[in-house]
Order: structure tokens, then sequence, then C-alpha cells
């Protein structure tokens, strides 16, 4: 392959999905050490830019948009007047196919969506959703690359551990929840679950961010103990969440972003799970929390349906069991 200087990645989807798709990055800045990277991300997700130092610059398109069609132009105009050499795309539809074309770069690899994909594709990669997010998108970069990449990672420096302590990010997207995707517990039940750790003995922090002012909110007025540090809006971005992820020797948390920054920052995790499948979002290393449910369709959500049914019966887990797992592991 000739000298490959500038690559284009692209991948709308939100912070989580920015971070599971770091690993296929790093592993393409190895095999090629001196080009840049460029990122096209959904704004949302923009700030994992500030967890790594792989991606040299970032084109926001917003697709959810009412003009997004508007906004796929101009990163087209934009990606051809950067002359890519090489370009991925983890969208696994037909249409992807077509944007990547368009944006002229001299290679192209994306999931083989059918006959389209392989015309406009130098490589189409077998797409495999039945595997762990991470390795799903490094399938991408098998072409062009040996290298291999497990689990994201990010620059953030290891920190000093506090003793004995968990920390609990209970919050999910506002995004998700307008959308009818409830994917974790009630703040009654996160309440709960900080009174039993602390009875336990164990140093009970207490995070989230902006999206989850209502269910930290509603904790507060229904937690029994005041020993515990609430540290809800201490974090002004996802690096200083990251560094606080590390402080903690334990860390308790929902189907949601700060997951996967524990799984880079190597902290003992353990992370609700009711409608979405746990055996493609988190390795083998994190322990997923989930009812004794019998449903069906479970995992359902993304994959049977868009919402999740009015019922939650996969998410009835109580404060009791969570502690369990936790103490017992």
């Amino acid at each position: 392959m000739k000298k490959i200087n500038k690559i284009l990645a692209v991948n709308f989807g939100g912070i989580g999905d920015e971070i599971l798709f770091l690993p296929a990055l790093i592993s393409l800045k190895k095999e090629f050490p001196d080009a840049d990277i460029t990122l096209a991300l959904e704004p949302r997700s923009k700030s994992v830019k500030d967890l790594t130092d792989i991606i040299n610059d970032i084109i926001p398109v917003d697709i959810k948009n009412k003009n997004k069609y508007i906004e796929l132009i101009k990163f087209i105009i934009k990606a051809r007047k950067e002359k890519f050499d090489l370009a991925i795309t983890a969208g696994g539809n037909k249409f992807m196919s077509i944007i990547l074309r368009l944006t002229g770069a001299k290679k192209r690899y994306g999931y083989d969506c059918g006959t389209l994909s392989k015309i406009l594709l130098t490589k189409a990669v077998p797409l495999n959703k039945k595997q762990y997010a991470a390795k799903m998108y490094h399938d991408l970069i098998t072409p062009v690359t040996s290298y291999t990449t497990e689990l994201p990672q990010i620059n953030v420096p290891k920190q000093e551990k506090i003793s004995n302590s968990v920390l609990i990010h209970p919050g999910v997207s506002k995004m998700s929840v307008q959308k009818g995707m409830i994917k974790t517990v009630p703040a009654e039940v996160w309440a709960q679950t900080i009174d039993l750790l602390v009875v336990s003995g164990k140093k009970v922090l207490l995070a989230g961010g902006p999206d989850d002012k209502e269910c930290i909110e509603t904790i507060l007025k229904t937690v029994k103990t005041n020993n515990f540090e609430n540290l809800y809006g201490k974090t002004k971005n996802l690096k200083e969440l990251a560094e606080l992820i590390g402080k903690a020797e334990i860390f308790l948390c929902s189907d949601s972003a700060p997951l996967h920054v524990a799984v880079a920052m190597g902290t003992k995790t353990f992370a609700i799970f009711g409608p979405t499948d746990d055996q493609k979002l988190i390795p083998e290393n994190v322990t997923a929390i989930k009812a004794k449910d019998i449903c069906a369709l479970k995992p359902c959500l993304w994959e049977k349906r868009q919402t999740t049914c009015p019922t939650l019966d996969c998410l009835k887990i109580n404060a009791e069991d969570i502690v369990k797992t936790i103490i017992n592991k």
C-alpha cells in the first residue's frame, strides 16, 4: 500500500460508540504512525477528542438535524478538499458506502451491506454483530493492518485509588430517555443501593452529568443515609469524569458512556443491563447485573424494537441483589 498520510474515520453515534471505536483508530495509528486521523462524528460526541491524542481533527456532522442532508453534503465537500488517502466507516448500511465513495478517499473500507458496498468500497468487511462492539469496529481495519487493540484506551494517567470506594454513576443519556429507551433502574433503587453499600462499610461516591439532574435529585430526596460523598456536578468534562472513575476501586453504572470510560481506565466495573445486550457492549472483565426475568425477547432494544416495552421486567432489579453482586464478586 502506498504511503498513507491522511485517514478519515466516520462513526455517527453517541459518545459511547466513539469510545468503542477507539481501538480501531489506535491500531490504524500503529500501522500508519505518521498519518493524521480525522474523525467525522455527531456534535454530541466531540468530547471524545479530549480523551485521546490519536485524533488530530474532528468534523462534526449533525445528522440528527432536520437539515441532515445539507449537513452530509457539507461533510462530503469538506472531505473531498482534504484529499484523504484512506477512509473507514462504521455505518452498517449501504448508504454509508455511497457517502464514503463521494468523499474521494483513495482507499475505502466499510461493512459488507450487499452488492453496492462491494462495488463502492475497496474492501467490504463482513459485519459480525454477535461480538463485543469494539471488536466489531476493529474488524473494519483488518484488510490494512495486523495490529490488534482489544479494549478502548484513553490518555488519562493512572489514578491513586480511594480505599474501599464505590463510585456510582446512575444516569443514561437524556436523548435515550426522550426516545423511550429506558436502560436503567429507577432512582429510588439507586438510593436504596447507596444505603445498603454504606451499611456494608463501603465508601460511596455519587457522580453524574447534566443529563442526570432529575435522577440525582430524586436519589438525594430518597436516600436515608448522609454518609456518602455527593460529587454530582463536580466533574466538568469527560476527562475529569475519567479521572474520578480511575480513583474508585469499584464503579457501578448503567449501560451508558461512563461504562466504556471505566473499561478504558481499568476500574473494576459493574453495570446494570436490561433490554440491551451485555455480550455486545462489555468485555469479559466487566460484570453485568441483570434481572432474573424470563422475557423471551430479551435483549430486545435495537435488535427487535426501538423503544423499551411498558412492563420493563428486565429492569426489575432490587438493591439487595445489586449490592450482593458487588460484595461477593
